[in-house]
């Protein structure tokens, strides 16, 4: 997905599960669209940002639901 994408404003949100560590994905929900970046990353301003479309986060978190052990080559 090549969409530019202001992430000035964007609420980040990291799993629970995390507990308050530094080394998890997190995500947020902006423009219709999902951006994702590493914790370590924060405030840095040459992070690299993953865009991807929603349909694509729901497919890829529907599928470590279902238990797909296969998720990479």
């Amino acid at each position: 997905m090549n969409k530019k994408v202001d992430l000035t404003d964007a609420e980040w949100a990291k799993s629970d599960l995390s507990n308050g560590g530094n080394n998890c994905l997190e995500v947020a929900f902006v423009d219709g669209v999902v951006a994702l970046r590493d914790s370590k990353d924060v405030g840095d301003p040459n992070a690299q940002v993953l865009i991807i479309s929603r349909k694509d986060y729901e497919l890829f978190t529907r599928s470590i639901q279902g238990g797909q052990e296969n998720l990479l080559p």
